[in-house]
């Protein structure tokens, strides 16, 4: 892929193949490939049942790349996740064997089931793309993806995710129930097991894409806008942890990627009120008052982006 025309068309076959296949919001895909270019990870929430891991297995078979999956339990240890070394048959020294985060596509289904000290081996992973196992560190694979799912945390058997983990993924997508249409297409579709389908794209192309992404051009009044956006989450009483400087990085990121896959090489700030809910919306903790009075993360994103069109 030379130019971002090109991603836009290819990226665009690729969607329509996924909504061939999945029926929920049109926008998933998008929201996807947009983690994916971004060098990011997503996080899928949604009640059992919802095809969360199903997606994630489609996607990866059309993006061509190896995929893991690691099923999270409250008695994963985080060796199950790194690898581990194993001794020598004399002792001597140590071998290393890796563990299934060491793919190109990793699917961490149900990432909150297992407790906090398992959820923290994923983190050197998510950040720096490194493994450390015993003062030994290993290179992941490029390109690196991992698609997490979890289960809303009132969910039985669940451990909510820390603070410093949920940080690292760059989108969160909430999939809910399908409407009727939806979910009448999907049965007639699917209650035959489907095959997975043939690659579109490469490990080559996603990173030639990556590549193109750095070079969306985004101005300083969008840059402004953003760190506008950002810092009026971290100055109402309303919420007790804003979103952090991360966040608005996340948010530039995944602008210029969006970009990229409608074909411009340069970002909007439209992209960005598409955006801010699934990129700002997990890195926000209400107060407790808020909680109590049903107020919820969205409306208070939906606030700032319109007292920003206001300022604007």
């Amino acid at each position: 892929m030379e130019t971002v025309k090109q991603v836009a068309q290819t990226f665009s076959r690729l969607h329509d193949q996924v909504r061939s296949f999945y029926f929920g919001p049109a926008y998933i895909p998008e929201l996807l490939s947009t983690a994916l270019l971004a060098d990011g990870h997503i996080l899928l929430e949604g009640v059992p049942g919802v095809a969360k891991t199903t997606l994630v297995k489609y996607y990866s078979s059309l993006i061509g790349c190896d995929i893991r999956r690691i099923q999270f339990t409250p008695d994963l240890m985080p060796s199950d996740i790194t690898g581990t070394m194993i001794p020598t048959p004399d002792f001597s020294s140590k071998n290393f064997l890796p563990g299934p985060v060491f793919t190109q596509v990793l699917l961490a289904d149900e990432i909150n089931r297992a407790p906090a000290k398992t959820q923290a081996a994923l983190l050197e992973a998510l950040e720096e793309r490194v493994v450390t196992v015993e003062g030994s560190s290993f290179g992941l694979s490029k390109p690196f993806f991992v698609l997490a799912t979890q289960n809303p945390e009132e969910s039985a058997g669940t451990f909510p995710l820390p603070e410093a983990t949920i940080d690292r993924f760059l989108l969160r997508i909430k999939l809910g129930y399908p409407d009727q249409i939806q979910e009448l297409s999907m049965i007639a579709r699917h209650h035959v097991t489907p095959e997975m389908p043939p690659p579109l794209i490469g490990a080559d192309e996603i990173l030639a894409a990556q590549r193109l992404v750095e070079s969306v051009q985004v101005t300083e009044p969008l840059v402004r806008y953003v760190l506008a956006l950002v810092r009026w989450t971290r100055q109402q009483p309303q919420i007790d942890i804003g979103a952090s400087p991360r966040a608005g990085l996340a948010l530039i990121r995944a602008v210029k990627a969006f970009a990229a896959i409608q074909g411009r090489d340069y970002g909007l700030p439209d992209d960005v009120k598409f955006l801010a809910q699934a990129v700002l919306g997990h890195r926000i903790r209400l107060s407790y008052e808020s909680e109590m009075a049903n107020v919820s993360v969205s409306q208070l994103i939906t606030r700032a982006l319109e007292k920003m069109e206001l300022l604007a």
